[in-house]
């Protein structure tokens, strides 16, 4: 029992079983760094306190460097017996440097210390995953530059609706994953916040100073409520469910690449090194990429619900429930950040065939909507219009033909509003042309917006 932190309590030891029940080191040692940085901005506070003595914590201090050298090296002898990542590297630094060692837990607890780690890992990861969002937009913001004459069908439904550019298409994930990222700063202000010092629930009796610690490991501030402090997981479930928002925006993506991809559209070619091949069949090129990514979004959204499902009635304040935080919250975390990247690497490399989408939105009647806006410019109510155009779309439909290709007598049979310029506005090129303002999807209009965009993204992630 000696190797137990706890083990003055106990007469008997722990069922084998349940010590490795109950044991999370196979999978908080990720933790480790963060514990490690934790722990040596605790020793330093605790000496400029007069807590320990100046060679106690100049001990520590070289003792983590070891440890994590150890850990680094891929050394360190983990023990389940120990249970977590925080008992194992404080008894390997106890081993190391004796009694020094043992007080480094001074003035704190494992509940305090694991909120600590858990903060500090996230807001590593928040950061990473927002310089993978900055370089997914960026391949967009470029692709819709390049793209911003390219016509193409817009869909409701998955019904042809109207013509569109590419340009404008691709922007609107850009939208999506510039919001992501709004959301994810705004998540990591409130990841930061320094819980250190809350001790197990009620704080300490040491005369610690929170807020140099806060300053030492790049916190914004401190926690204002021990009880909280140690209890809230909120700051994961806000992250996840940001996670969950961002892969949501990418199986939408995804979606449409597969869609795209299939000779049934024809719309893009995706870059080999992102597809795989089938075993029997050897003309296939799977998009396995994107088809991945939209599969993976369950992952999160599971982890989402666990965490939400975790916290949902735990009394004040720490509670074992809550070494469960940690498995959903770092597969949410792996997801989102693979799959931005893996996203971010194909974007540039998408052929789009240009002239099979220009034939799709020829074929889908994607003008009618701006034929019945001709006929209100003309002085014919909105919803007459709106029924002379159904006629209009029926003819061609019986003819085999688009509107642009029906004849002015045909067309004026159906409405005398109707001149010769009609056929300017049955355009595609026309059609995209005529929506020129912001937010709209004529040529320049995107460009515009794409340049907006990468000025956006020069603001910072």
């Amino acid at each position: 029992m000696s190797d137990k932190p706890w083990s003055g309590r106990f007469s008997e030891p722990t069922d084998a079983f349940v010590e490795a029940f109950t044991a999370s080191i196979d999978f908080d040692q990720r933790l480790a760094q963060q514990d490690i940085a934790g722990s040596k901005a605790h020793a330093r506070m605790l000496g400029r306190q007069g807590i320990l003595s100046d060679d106690d914590v100049s001990a520590i201090l070289s003792g983590l460097d070891a440890v994590a050298a150890e850990i680094e090296a891929g050394k360190f002898p983990y023990s389940v017996a120990l249970e977590d990542i925080h008992m194992n590297i404080e008894a390997r630094l106890t081993e190391r440097i004796g009694d020094a060692g043992k007080r480094l837990h001074t003035g704190r607890s494992r509940n305090d210390q694991v909120a600590t780690d858990l903060r500090l890992f996230v807001r590593e990861q928040i950061d990473a995953i927002l310089g993978e969002l900055a370089r997914f937009r960026e391949g967009l913001a470029n692709a819709a530059e390049h793209e911003a004459d390219t016509v193409m069908p817009g869909f409701t439904h998955l019904q042809a609706a109207q013509p569109v550019t590419l340009g404008h298409h691709l922007l609107a994930y850009f939208e999506m994953a510039d919001r992501d990222a709004e959301r994810l700063r705004d998540a990591r202000k409130r990841v930061n916040k320094l819980p250190l010092g809350s001790g197990a629930l009620a704080g300490t009796t040491y005369a610690i100073d929170r807020e140099w610690v806060a300053a030492e490991l790049g916190f914004d501030g401190v926690t204002e409520n021990s009880l909280d402090a140690v209890s809230d997981r909120d700051f994961a479930v806000e992250t996840v469910l940001a996670c969950a928002l961002v892969m949501a925006h990418l199986s939408r993506l995804s979606e449409e690449l597969v869609l795209w991809a299939s000779p049934q559209f024809g719309f893009v070619t995706l870059p080999e090194a992102f597809c795989t091949g089938s075993s029997i069949m050897p003309q296939k090129m799977n998009p396995d990429v994107p088809e991945l990514v939209r599969g993976k979004t369950g992952r999160v959204n599971g982890g989402l619900i666990q965490l939400l499902t975790l916290i949902k009635a735990q009394p004040l304040a720490y509670n074992k429930d809550m070494q469960e935080d940690k498995e959903p919250l770092f597969d949410a975390l792996d997801t989102v950040r693979g799959s931005l990247k893996v996203m971010a690497d194909m974007v540039p490399g998408i052929t789009f065939h240009r002239e099979a989408m220009r034939t799709a939105a020829a074929a889908g009647f994607a003008t009618a909507t701006d034929l019945a806006d001709y006929l209100v410019r003309q002085g014919v109510p909105f919803r007459e219009a709106h029924e002379v155009v159904g006629g209009a779309v029926q003819a061609a439909i019986d003819r085999g033909c688009d509107l642009a290709d029906l004849d002015l007598v045909t067309l004026q049979g159906f409405s005398g509003a109707i001149g010769e310029d009609v056929y300017d506005v049955l355009t595609l090129d026309g059609s995209v042309a005529a929506r020129d303002h912001v937010g709209g999807t004529a040529p320049d209009q995107v460009r515009g917006a794409a340049r907006r965009a990468r000025k956006r993204l020069g603001g910072g992630s």
